[in-house]
């Protein structure tokens, strides 16, 4: 599986245009379509504020080809803690279900993971 970006940031708003641009090139230079592109980085920007609701600092964002089309990995990497999920977080991971293939959270090292097909 080839990495296509990877990129470590402070978990801030003001950063989420940046990560959403980026999304976008990758998903062009996949080939997704432009609404699988959108769903992409609607994708990356909730799984970033979800990290940000649960105690994140920072995180990494990993973009991988794979076979089937754009593997993507959000990991939160300074802070977090064990708090609750809010009604906020709920609606968050169900888009990201509604949206994503594969989707896997993994709550002891504050990853998510999801898939975006190239016929998305």
């Amino acid at each position: 599986m080839n990495r296509y970006l990877s990129l470590e940031l402070p978990l801030r708003r003001e950063m989420m245009t940046t990560v959403r641009l980026a999304t976008g090139g990758v998903c062009a230079a996949a080939g997704l379509s432009y609404d699988g592109g959108e769903d992409c980085k609607v994708c990356v920007t909730e799984s970033l504020l979800l990290l940000m609701r649960r105690g994140f600092s920072a995180a990494s964002v990993q973009f991988y080809e794979d076979a089937r089309g754009i593997d993507v990995r959000v990991r939160g990497t300074e802070g977090g803690g064990d708090t609750a999920l809010s009604d906020e977080d709920e609606i968050a991971l169900a888009l990201l279900n509604a949206l994503a293939e594969s989707v896997c959270v993994c709550d002891a090292d504050g990853s998510i993971t999801f898939l975006f097909g190239s016929q998305a």
